[in-house]
């Protein structure tokens, strides 16, 4: 009979950290994590493959946190009985290497190929991205997180890559493949889609000041009946091919005067919006008596409505260069994203150039116009603008009196009686 008596360690204080220490001391001794899964051979398997962090960025607390998360659920079914093989992982695809590599090297996409090789840029991303695997390493351990680190996936194996396109294969056989699109983030520069991780890396987002246009869409049927549309992206109008309202959003018409061109009209705009437009002094003047040019503008309400009210209401092409042939367009259409936080309750939509634009117009059956080529510049039916880069900043050097794609399509649409203000 064994009458030994397991000893126990005795803290006389707490210490958190000693425990901890003395805790993984004893794990990595005993080897424990690798006992935990080798004691349920033959067990029933619950199957963990992490998703992969990428080792050429340092670890942050919110690595940590879905860790511990990942961990508690391991362990859970660990103790449930099953047979837990916990795989590793490298992520090592994505725009942050490339680039950290590119300005390591001085180089840019252009001269691969000619300058360096393709083998040799491979080689160095492969290195770059495995720069802080050390720190991963020893994060992982002193953090207590039970996972197979000896023995990872790594995502440019071609075993890992063979193995995804077989998948591929087996979907698209199943008839589960199909063609689509999502909107997403993309960088001219980098000729490719950007992710959440990349959009999120320090220096992405800085303040800029940009050209801002309140546009005069025609209402069909009419003269002088514009829907007022709000756009921080002014390159976007030409791709226009609806305008969304909120359905329960109270707008009103109101006659009143073009601040450019001076020219009786009436205009629709969300209700609560009116004072970012019209001084509510002006209420008070009259209509006939306003002089061209006069810094106060009169108004008048002469109808108010909701938005449901104004759905299916059609208008006249803002620009017309070129006609969708994916669907309809030109229509007022409701949005649930729609708000009167800014701008006038009207969304100009432009499907090809915002998430919720692309969502609300598949809804409506709404077609698109993607009038903006992969690296920035407009295509050749855009013939005012044809071959131009839509932001300056593409530009390497600035031509004397340069104004932006954005300043002169403000200054044609005032030319027209189409914008209202800029």
């Amino acid at each position: 009979m064994d009458t030994s008596v397991k000893k126990y360690t005795e803290y006389s204080q707490l210490s958190l950290t000693t425990m901890a220490t003395d805790i993984l001391r004893f794990w990595k001794e005993e080897d424990i994590f690798r006992k935990s899964v080798d004691q349920r051979e033959g067990a029933t398997p619950f199957v963990f493959y992490e998703g992969p962090p990428s080792a050429n960025g340092l670890p942050g607390i919110h690595h940590v946190m879905s860790r511990a998360i990942k961990d508690i659920f391991c362990r859970y079914k660990t103790l449930k009985g099953y047979q837990v093989r916990r795989k590793a992982g490298w992520d090592t695809h994505g725009l942050p290497v490339e680039l950290s590599v590119e300005k390591k090297l001085g180089i840019t996409k252009e001269d691969i190929g000619k300058s360096l090789s393709v083998e040799e840029y491979n080689e160095a991303c492969r290195t770059e991205v495995m720069r802080y695997t050390d720190i991963w390493n020893r994060l992982t351990e002193e953090m207590g997180y039970w996972v197979d680190m000896e023995h990872p996936y790594v995502t440019y194996d071609n075993t890992y890559i063979e193995s995804v396109w077989y998948l591929l294969s087996e979907i698209y056989k199943k008839g589960l493949l199909y063609k689509g699109y999502t909107i997403q983030p993309f960088s001219p520069a980098a000729g490719t889609g950007l992710s959440s991780h990349e959009l999120n890396q320090p220096g992405t987002y800085k303040d800029v000041k940009d050209t801002t246009i309140v546009a005069q869409f025609l209402r069909e049927g009419t003269q002088d009946e514009f829907f007022l549309a709000w756009t921080t992206t002014p390159w976007t109008l030409p791709s226009n091919t609806a305008l969304t309202v909120g359905k329960n959003i109270i707008y009103a018409k109101v006659q009143t005067f073009n601040p450019y061109t001076h020219a009786p009209q009436k205009v629709i705009l969300a209700k609560d919006l009116m004072h970012k437009y019209f001084a509510p002094k002006n209420a008070e003047l009259l209509l006939e008596d306003y002089v061209a040019g006069a810094k106060d503008i009169p108004y008048k309400i002469l109808e108010e409505m909701p938005g449901a009210a104004l759905e299916g209401l059609r208008y006249h092409q803002l620009m017309p260069y070129a006609q969708p042939v994916d669907g309809d367009a030109f229509r007022v259409i409701t949005g649930d994203f729609v708000t009167t936080e800014d701008g006038t309750g009207i969304v100009h939509t432009a499907p090809s150039f915002g998430a919720d634009d692309f969502r609300v117009a598949k809804q409506h059956g709404i077609g698109s116009l993607t009038l903006v080529d992969r690296q920035g510049r407009f295509t050749s039916e855009v013939t005012d603008y044809a071959g131009e880069y839509v932001k300056e900043q593409y530009l390497d050097t600035l031509p004397p009196d340069y104004k932006s794609v954005d300043v002169r399509i403000a200054i044609k649409l005032k030319e027209e009686n189409r914008a209202f203000k800029v």
